[in-house]
Order: structure tokens, then C-alpha cells, then sequence
């Protein structure tokens, strides 16, 4: 995204990805453009923002997959209902697109659930985008004068107004921007590890995606879990939430839930955040994820295809305060960009856009 504000300001852009494709977090994700759970105050805003701006690239760009598909949180119990109606009931709901909903209405709005619940809320702001076509889809937009894309170098060094990569080719410019996403070592180690706490930490999670649903998934899915990680809904009813199911409080896990463009269904995650990270997946997740999903859509889900885990950088909020990312000069003429964390592909249309005012 940097790389597509950047030519928009009229910068040549030399694009340096250290690997043949991006393998990170920003393909390792659900494709959400998630307005509904950000905190009141600058997150919505930075949010909302972003929602602009995918649309607006969405347009321009078909390959991103951008649908305008909303999605749906859903009660399964009383106080999950009651938190979603003190959500309803925010100031800043209309912002957000909210409705709050019946079974019935449920329904109406996504026939794919016959599963059952209390309730769910609706926002109309959420979009899908989809995650293993943004990047290459993007490339070929900016294809042309003014847009070299160089995969396969690693940069090695940073001085001002230059980096070198691990070829050993300086390459000057007005501006680096550096985005090292959850790679807090190497190069871009030394600045975050120069103060006395780093203000970013790494956070693994687990994900899977499925061979294709034979119907389609109208909106994006949520469970009641979501409610226990998502600021917009730190209100009073969070703390009437009963417990979670064991495997789900081992693995802090939430359901999301986002149907593919071929029809396969994406379902996560679990966040993790004690390193050093297990190298294996924990299946206790998966079989809880998988069966939530099936309570709600009321069928069995069709077989697994992918499983894999990721890791995402984000910052430490008792170390960087109210900021949603990190971004810090690095060397005169070059900027460190990471940290968005789990609102990262929500929000990185408007995090580019801020890098260059």
C-alpha cells in the first residue's frame, strides 16, 4: 500500500521484497476490512478512512476481490445479546453501519446460517478483500514507468536516503520507507530494540480454509468469542460474558468466518503471544473453530484444504501508548513502518497514506 500512495504523490517506487512472493502477514489474513470492533476515537476514524479507500481502490482494481458484503456478529446466549445491544446503542453506531437483529432477521440478511443464535449485529461497513490476490493485483496495477518491483532482495543496511540489499546494491532515494511486518530482527532489529522495551511485540495465531461451501455466505461471520477481543465492545456487558470453552480460553480464540471468491470458507484465529512460538499447530483449536462454525451454519463444513499459522507485529500498548502502529525515523530520510497488528489489512490503505501526510 505504500507503494500505491507513494505513486499517487508522484514518487518513482522501487519495490524490495526480501522473498519471491509475500508470505507474511499480509497474505496470512482474513481479507476483512474489519470497521465494526475498532475502539471510538482515532481507530474508527483510521478505520473508516481506510474502508474509503479500499472501496475506492476496489473500483480500480477488480483482482482485489473488494465486496461491500458487511458482516454479522451473532449471540448465542443472553448476555452475548445484551453486550451487542449496548454496541447498537453507541454513539457512533450509525458510523459504523449498525443494526441489531433477530433470528429472523438474521436470516434474511444471510440465508447460509441455519444454525442457532440469540441474535447478531449487523455492520453494513465491513468489507471482504481477497488476501492472496491483493498484493499481485496491486503489482499489476502500478505496472508501468515509474514502478520497479524487485523480489527476492533483502535489504541489509539503511542509511539515510539509501538502503543496500543483500546483493550488496545500494539503491538512494528521496524517501525509505521500511515495513518489515513481524521480522523485528535483522535489519530492522537495531531500532527496535534501541530503547529499554520495544514498542512492538510478535503474535502468532492459527488459521484454515476449507474445499468450497456449495452456498453462498452472504456477509462475514463473527461468534460471541469476538466480543472478548475487540475494543468497540469493552462496555459494561463484556464482564457479564460466562466463560469461554476451555480449548477456546487455552488458545484465546475467536471465530471469524469469511467465504472466498471460489466458495471456500476461511476460519480462524487464535492469538498466541509467549515467545518462543511452538512450531506445530495445536488441533485442540481447530476441532473448537470447526465446530463453532458448524453451530452456526447449521451444516458440516466441507473438508480442510489449508491449515497454516502466522505471525503479526504489534505494538505494546503499555509501552506506545494510544498509537495504533509503530512508525519512527529510522535514518534521515527513511521511515520504520510495523505494528498495526491485528487491524493491519483493515487498516493499511490509511497507515500509507499517513507515512507521506
Amino acid at each position: 500500500m505504500h507503494a500505491v500512495m507513494a505513486r499517487r504523490r508522484g514518487y518513482e517506487v522501487v519495490q524490495l521484497e526480501r522473498e519471491a512472493e509475500a508470505r507474511g502477514a499480509s497474505v496470512r489474513n482474513f481479507g476483512l476490512v474489519w470497521v465494526s470492533g475498532r475502539k471510538a476515537g482515532p481507530e474508527l476514524s483510521l478505520a473508516l478512512r481506510a474502508r474509503e479507500l479500499w472501496a475506492e481502490l476496489g473500483a480500480r482494481v477488480p483482482g482485489l476481490g473488494f465486496r461491500a458484503a458487511g458482516s454479522l456478529t451473532l449471540a448465542d446466549e443472553d448476555a452475548e445479546l445484551a453486550l451487542l445491544k449496548e454496541a447498537a446503542a453507541l454513539p457512533d453506531a450509525d458510523r459504523r453501519e449498525f443494526e441489531l437483529l433477530d433470528p429472523a432477521g438474521v436470516r434474511a440478511v444471510n440465508p447460509a446460517l441455519r444454525g442457532e443464535f440469540a441474535g447478531g449485529l449487523l455492520c453494513r461497513a465491513d468489507a471482504i478483500v481477497e488476501p492472496r490476490q491483493v498484493l499481485p493485483a496491486l503489482r499489476d496495477y502500478l505496472a508501468g514507468d515509474g514502478y520497479q518491483w524487485r523480489p527476492g532482495r533483502e535489504v541489509t543496511e539503511i542509511a539515510p536516503n539509501a538502503v543496500r540489499d543483500h546483493t550488496g546494491a545500494w539503491h538512494r532515494c528521496d524517501l525509505v520507507v521500511l515495513c518489515p511486518g513481524a521480522a523485528h530482527t535483522g535489519v530492522a532489529g537495531r531500532y527496535l530494540a534501541g530503547g529499554a522495551l520495544s514498542p512492538v511485540r510478535r503474535v502468532r495465531l492459527q488459521m484454515m480454509q476449507t474445499a468450497p461451501l456449495a452456498e453462498r455466505v452472504t456477509t462475514a461471520l463473527a461468534d460471541g468469542d469476538s466480543l472478548r477481543y475487540y475494543p468497540a465492545y469493552d462496555l459494561p456487558g463484556r464482564a457479564q460474558l460466562p466463560p469461554q470453552e476451555a480449548a477456546a480460553e487455552r488458545a484465546r480464540a475467536q471465530l471469524l468466518l469469511v467465504q472466498r471468491a471460489d466458495g471456500g470458507l476461511t476460519i480462524g484465529d487464535t492469538h498466541e503471544y509467549a515467545e518462543p512460538f511452538g512450531f506445530d499447530l495445536d488441533e485442540d483449536a481447530y476441532d473448537h473453530l470447526r465446530a463453532r462454525a458448524e453451530a452456526l451454519l447449521g451444516v458440516p463444513l466441507p473438508r480442510v484444504r489449508r491449515r497454516w499459522a502466522g505471525v503479526y507485529s504489534e505494538v505494546i500498548p503499555e509501552v506506545a501508548g494510544h498509537a495504533l502502529y509503530h512508525r519512527s525515523e529510522v535514518e534521515p530520510g527513511a521511515v520504520l513502518v510495523t505494528g498495526p497488528g491485528g487491524r493491519g489489512m483493515t487498516c493499511s490503505p490509511a497507515i500509507a497514506e499517513e507515512t507521506f501526510g
